[in-house]
Formats: structure tokens, C-alpha cells, sequence
């Protein structure tokens, strides 16, 4: 595009989008703008595979200077989880500079209007979604994802999950008019008249908190929700995991400069390694929305500490799959392996407990014992991961040494239904690869609950013997309950056990998947469609992404004069 932006260029070019995202929300059936495949791509602008990983590797090594004001060091220190070290340095910044400079342009950003600024923030998301190859690469080499999830997850599934939010926002903002004129009759005297205006307004500046492991589909959310609704947005990434959202700043600046708007109101806050700057940002006055990636222990702590912001988290939780019976039995154990292996279960949707009947499950191939559902599970798992280049595809690399240590500690924790092997990465040697675990748990006894009750978050799954559906159903209840869950799975032909399950997951607010056998999985959910999380469990106080998610990031606020 042109050097300069009007505001009739971006409206006009990206209202048809924004249309199709309002219908998509409404309608919930499937629609994306972003090709998933990476051979879509290398035209109108956008780069192809090999101007992708040229770009990337053109980063490594270099200082990003993306312009703030207030750089006083720059920082870095990234390792790629398959061994290259980036050497990318950011900006560091003096708070008491940057973030006064991100207020300075707000104002014109309020004026601009829901419309303008939703045409804006898909200008941006244009732009990245033109650089997904090089994009992808950043993602891989900062989570450990496998390139073709990097590619997908990281790129149109997050720029999808984006422009959800663009489309929430707009749709709360506009729900009330600009302009109102009011008239009450007054019996003989004349009408009380009044001509009332109505504007959104932000709230200050949001604290975009990112993650290790998805830093661009956990973090384009809260971004672009933050954004359209008038809000000024920094970006404080996980130090291992800095460049893919250091990237979308620097696009973000350009587009907003191009417009003619003020740059500092998208700004990355990097930090050195250590210096843990996320308890300094989330309680700065300045700061009146965060959304927040990560452990639960951190969570509950910005819940309970940074109380001048709307707080936004995502958390811990335990994910359960309920296995009573089924009349695809080589579809279920073929779907539960995908589920397992997918990013060595570095997911927050990745199942962990596996509730089995001690005596069996009825299936289409007969009755199936307990210990027969665990080895079967087991042997799908092996089967998939049994190639060494298809399980790289699938597995990735372990994002961290904590992982590695969760993986090999519970093998330890009771019967081992399949062992945890190494798998070697010819093209990335120093890569920690890894294939699942699975663990024989009793559902009764204290100490194995000590076990399946917490999240052991990465390639690790229990096979918890329970003494019946109805003992399943309810210890599914109470984990929901008490510890959260992203989702949950069910495999029943039981009308009953089904209905039980359903209410359960109604009453704790988890989202459900039922009876998949085929390509989708309980671990992955479709932007525009389904709803990631819910916020009524401790899992998660938001989901992505509804109207609650977004509506709170902006007040309306009115003024009235006598007509």
C-alpha cells in the first residue's frame, strides 16, 4: 500500500472482512480469510516459503529497533528449543518514559471511532498474515513447535483468533449509538429535549502478558481486543519466546505511523534475563487491562494484586477425557493418540486424565477391559509416533527443561502403560524430542490422586481406573471444580452416562467434546466458532472469545445538551 493511510483507504479495503467476521460470529459455522496451507502463499504481496525462512534468517543476530522512546539497553538471550541461538536484542525501556508516550496519542485514537480503529487493526493483522512463513519460523524457534504447527497455530489460527476479537469489539461499541435525540412530553408545556452523544472510551493501557508456548494465538487476543476498543497496548513477551511478538510491534508501529496515528500505542516491553518485570508493569497505575498466559500460581496473583486493571487470564487446569463406551473403537484410540502426541502435549487443551471403568467398556470390537484400554491407547500412540520423522512432525521439541523433568518424574509415579522414548532430529541435533508417557493410576487411592488431581503440563497422561460412569462423572465434577479444565472429552453410547456428562460440564462451565473419531480434536478449537475456555472455572476467568471478553476494556461515555 501507500506511504499514508486514510482512514476511506482501510475502510474501504477491509470493511468486507470485518463483515464476514460479524456474520462468522453470529452464524458460528466455519469461515477463515487466512489459508492454513503454506503453499497459498507467495502472492499479492505475500512471501513464499523460501523468502519466509530467508527473512527469518535475516533477523538472527540483529538489533530490533522498533523506535520507542525511552530505550535504555537492549536485551535478549533466546534459545531456539532446537539448539540455534537467535541472537536477536530488543529494546529495553525506562517505564517512566515509554509509558506516558503511549498516552500521549490516545486521544486520536479514541476520536478515530470503532470503525476506523477495526479497519486499522486488520490492516495490521493483513500484514502479518503476508508474512506467515517467516512468521512461523519465529513461532518454532521460540516454543519448540513443530514447523507445520508453527505455521498454522501460529499464524492464520492466531490471526483468526485476532480478528475475532476485532469483531467483538466493534460489535460492543457500536451497540449503542452515537447519537441520540431524546424527547419527553410534558403535558401543555413544551417537551423536555436533549441531543445526546455517546463514546467509547478506553481505560488506559493495556498489558499484553505473552506466553512460552503460543506467544502469538495466546497473545493476538487481548492485543487486538485491547486495540480496537481505544486502549493503548504493551507487549511484555516470555523472555524465551520474544521475537514473534516483537515482530507483530513492529508491524503494528508501521501500520499505525502510516495512518496517521500515534506508534507508541502498540510498544514491547522486553526485559533482561531475571529481571521478571511483569509484577512491576501489572501494578503501575498506567496499566488498567492485562491479559495473562501461564501457571496458575502467577495468575492468581494478578487476580489478587493488580486490582487498578481488568485482569484477563488463562491458567492451569486439568483436563479430562471420560472413556465409558464406544461403537468406534479404532476411531477413539486413533483420536485419543493424536490428542496425546500433538506438540508433546505442551498444550492447555491436551487431555492428562484418562477415566477408565476398572471393569471395562463396551465397544464395537466387545467388551474391553481396563488393562486392555490402557495398552490399546498405548500401542495407537506408539503406532503414530512409531516413525521417527512423523513423530517430529507431530511432537516438535520440548519448550524447557522443566517439561523434560515433569516427563521423567512420572514414570515414577505408579504402572507405566507406555514408556517415554527419545526421538533424534537429523535436521536439529541438539532438538529434545520426546514421545508420551502414560501412567496406570488408581481413581481410589490418596496418593495416586495427589498425582492426577494437579496439572503435570507437557507429555504426560494417566489412565485413572474409576469404579464406574457414574464415579467417572462425578470425579470429573469435582476436577472441574476444583482445579479447572480447558476441556473435556467423552466417550459414551449411553444416553444417560452422555446426558450426566453434559450437565456436569453445563453446572462447572468446561467445554465438551463428544465421541470424536475422526479429524477434530478435543485439543483444538476453531476461532469464530468455538469458544476457548469459558471463564466460569478456575482454568481460565475469560474465554476466547465472547463479548465479555472485550466489552470491559472500554466504558461509553455520554454527554447531553438541551436541543
Amino acid at each position: 500500500m501507500a506511504a499514508e493511510l486514510t482512514a476511506h483507504q482501510l475502510i474501504a479495503q477491509h470493511r468486507p472482512t470485518l463483515d464476514q467476521a460479524l456474520e462468522a460470529i453470529r452464524t458460528r459455522a466455519y469461515w477463515s480469510p487466512h489459508p492454513e496451507h503454506p503453499k497459498a502463499y507467495g502472492e499479492n504481496g505475500s512471501l513464499d516459503a523460501a523468502a519466509g525462512k530467508a527473512a527469518f534468517d535475516a533477523l538472527l543476530g540483529t538489533r530490533m529497533d522498533l523506535g520507542q522512546p525511552g530505550t535504555d539497553d537492549w536485551v535478549g538471550g533466546e534459545v531456539s528449543p532446537y539448539g540455534i541461538e537467535l541472537g536477536v536484542t530488543y529494546p529495553h525501556a525506562d517505564l517512566d518514559v515509554l509509558l506516558p508516550a503511549m498516552k500521549a496519542g490516545q486521544r486520536a485514537w479514541r476520536d478515530a471511532g470503532a470503525e476506523l480503529r477495526a479497519a486499522v487493526c486488520l490492516e495490521i493483522i493483513k500484514r502479518i498474515s503476508d508474512r506467515t512463513h517467516e512468521f512461523a519460523h519465529a513461532v518454532m524457534h521460540t516454543s519448540g513447535q513443530a514447523f507445520m504447527m508453527s505455521f498454522q497455530a501460529g499464524g492464520p489460527h492466531a490471526q483468526d483468533r485476532g480478528l475475532e476479537a476485532v469483531a467483538y469489539a466493534y460489535v460492543e461499541q457500536v451497540r449503542t449509538p452515537d447519537t441520540a435525540e431524546w424527547t419527553k412530553p410534558q403535558g401543555k408545556r413544551d417537551p423536555l429535549a436533549l441531543t445526546k452523544h455517546f463514546t467509547p472510551v478506553a481505560r488506559g493501557i493495556g498489558l499484553v502478558i505473552g506466553c512460552n508456548t503460543f506467544p502469538t494465538w495466546n497473545g493476538y487476543p487481548g492485543l487486538f481486543a485491547s486495540l480496537a476498543t481505544g486502549n493503548a497496548v504493551l507487549v511484555k513477551p516470555h523472555p524465551r519466546a520474544v521475537l514473534p511478538l516483537a515482530l507483530t510491534v513492529q508491524v503494528a508501529r508501521e501500520v499505525l505511523a502510516e495512518a496517521g496515528f500515534d506508534a507508541n500505542l502498540v510498544a514491547l516491553a522486553a526485559e533482561r534475563p531475571g529481571e521478571g518485570i511483569a509484577k512491576t508493569l501489572a501494578t503501575r497505575p498506567e496499566i488498567r487491562i492485562i491479559d495473562y498466559t501461564g501457571s496458575t500460581a502467577f495468575g492468581d496473583w494478578l487476580e489478587a494484586n493488580a486490582r487498578q486493571a481488568q485482569v484477563y487470564t488463562e491458567k492451569a487446569g486439568v483436563n479430562t477425557v471420560l472413556v465409558d463406551s464406544t461403537d468406534n473403537y479404532k476411531g477413539m484410540l486413533s483420536n485419543l493418540a493424536f490428542s496425546l502426541s500433538l506438540y508433546s502435549g505442551q498444550m492447555c487443551t491436551t487431555p492428562q486424565n484418562l477415566l477408565i471403568p476398572r471393569d471395562g467398556i463396551r465397544t464395537d470390537e466387545g467388551p474391553k477391559t481396563y488393562d486392555e484400554v490402557a495398552a490399546d491407547i498405548a500401542r495407537a500412540v506408539d503406532g503414530l509416533l512409531g516413525d521417527d520423522a512423523r513423530a517430529n512432525a507431530l511432537l516438535g521439541a520440548i519448550v524447557n527443561p522443566d517439561v523434560k523433568a515433569r516427563l521423567e518424574a512420572a514414570a515414577g509415579l505408579g504402572e507405566v502403560a507406555l514408556a517415554s522414548r527419545e526421538v533424534a532430529n537429523p535436521e536439529f541435533p541438539d532438538a529434545v524430542v520426546r514421545t508420551p508417557v502414560i501412567v496406570k493410576l488408581d481413581g481410589a487411592k490418596p496418593d495416586d490422586e495427589a498425582a492426577y488431581m494437579n496439572e503435570c503440563f507437557g507429555p504426560v497422561s494417566f489412565a485413572v481406573a474409576v469404579d464406574s460412569a457414574t464415579d467417572a462423572v462425578e470425579l470429573l465434577r469435582r476436577t472441574i471444580r476444583d482445579k479447572g479444565a480447558m476441556t473435556v472429552g467423552a466417550y459414551t453410547v449411553d444416553a444417560e452416562v452422555e446426558q450426566a456428562v453434559q450437565e456436569v460440564c453445563l453446572e462447572e462451565a468446561a467445554q465438551l467434546s463428544l465421541n470424536l473419531t475422526g479429524g477434530v480434536y478435543v485439543n483444538q478449537t476453531a476461532a469464530f466458532s468455538d469458544f476457548h475456555g469459558s471463564g466460569g472455572n478456575p482454568a481460565a476467568n475469560a474465554a476466547l472469545c465472547d463479548g465479555a471478553f472485550v466489552a470491559n476494556r472500554f466504558r461509553v461515555v455520554e454527554v447531553r445538551r438541551e436541543a
